[in-house]
């Protein structure tokens, strides 16, 4: 499969995982800034950065929010924007177009979804303001992920790089259907009205071939802000949006408005916008943590869950599938190979920390400092986990 003119004869997901790679490297020094920013004489500098009032005003309407909020609700929009163009690209001519591909990885993104949910809600139930981060521990960070294979180098199968990419995209696509069904606040049906106006004029669009980035940025952008207003989540609006940017041009059948698209947003969404996210989240003050801490409610549901509920949930529905015959082992994978996967999606650092934002948001009980521990140790000891069996399971190449 090949990419459109703006990479020539590139292979699209060699550019792919190349860009994922390198933008995991940078999301975890990110982290390890934020860590370091948050345990040290800066930590006064790095709160007053996020909660930098930042106001957009045009006559009576109104956007006021700390520049944290900025980044969580408008720079992540962009980057589920480009999660959707990826499945919608994936669905019509990637690996997911060919049903016999879908199933492996859908299945074990259920697996990785369901299990770390029941093992948090296990250790939290009897909490309800603490059952609201039943989510946490069931996302996958693709970026982190990747960036764990890539220090493994040529050693690795594509075959494990599309499984991985696949099941991560399912993943994202489960917590978007959380996010808008579990996450979504009082519901402003002024500002759902104009969404609901704003859909049938990308689909006109669209049906006309409208390949103009623009006119449909401009629509896009009216529809965050309503999203924005409505209490649905404002990034589910990039979502939305992707659906409906052209995958083929008719006046120019060999060009693509959609690979263009994603072809320009994905170094500015792996490096800039998920290191810019994961600097602004990811600061955790680590000092007086002892053992008490760990063991809490909230971070022992999500450590385990992330650890252990994405072993289990993906290796054992994923095993299951091929033994009844609904699927095959990936050629080249073995099945320690596999198990090494399953344990390297329990990184679930991005998508843990959005969902976790949004989880207690709501609250009056302070849980992030909580939350944040537990998917930094959680993420941390699968990575390192699933890093080694890989190490040793992969053939070594001569």
């Amino acid at each position: 499969m090949k990419h459109t003119s703006q990479l020539g004869a590139q292979p699209f997901l060699a550019h792919f995982f190349k860009l994922e790679s390198a933008g995991g490297m940078l999301l975890m020094f990110s982290a390890v800034l934020a860590i370091i920013f948050a345990n040290t004489s800066l930590e006064s500098y790095y709160q007053l950065l996020l909660t930098t009032p930042v106001e957009v005003r045009v006559g009576g309407l109104e956007i006021a929010k700390p520049l944290l909020l900025w980044i969580n609700d408008g720079l992540m929009a962009v980057f589920f924007f480009l999660v959707g163009l990826e499945l919608k690209r994936e669905l019509i001519e990637g690996e997911l177009a060919d049903r016999r591909n879908i199933v492996l990885p859908g299945v074990g993104a259920i697996g990785g979804m369901l299990f770390p949910a029941l093992i948090y809600m296990y250790f939290n139930y009897e909490d309800p303001i603490a059952m609201q981060g039943w989510a946490i521990p069931a996302a996958t960070d693709i970026a982190f992920a990747l960036g764990a294979l890539a220090l493994l180098g040529s050693r690795v199968p594509t075959s494990i790089k599309i499984f991985l990419t696949s099941l991560a995209i399912f993943d994202d696509v489960g917590a978007i259907l959380i996010i808008a069904f579990f996450y979504t606040a009082k519901i402003s049906f002024t500002a759902v009205l104009v969404v609901a106006i704003c859909i049938p004029i990308l689909a006109l669009l669209n049906h006309r071939n409208v390949e103009s980035k623009s006119a449909y940025i401009l629509i896009g952008v009216i529809m965050w802000i309503a999203t924005l207003k409505s209490g649905v989540h404002a990034t589910l609006a990039g979502v939305v949006l992707a659906m409906f940017i052209p995958m083929r041009s008719k006046a120019h059948p060999e060009h693509s408005p959609l690979k263009s698209m994603e072809h320009d947003l994905h170094a500015v969404v792996a490096f800039f916008i998920l290191p810019v996210f994961a600097f602004a989240n990811a600061g955790i003050n680590l000092s007086g943590v002892g053992m008490e801490e760990l063991l809490h409610g909230v971070p022992l549901g999500i450590m385990l869950g992330l650890f252990f509920g994405k072993q289990i949930g993906i290796f054992g529905l994923c095993w299951l599938a091929i033994k009844m015959g609904m699927a095959k082992l990936p050629q080249g994978v073995s099945w320690l190979s596999l198990y090494g996967t399953a344990a390297l999606c329990g990184i679930g650092f991005t998508m843990s920390l959005f969902i976790g934002s949004l989880a207690f948001e709501e609250t009056n009980v302070n849980l992030l400092f909580d939350e944040r521990l537990g998917i930094i140790v959680g993420s941390l000891a699968s990575g390192l986990v699933g890093f080694f069996i890989l190490r040793y399971s992969l053939p070594k190449k001569e």
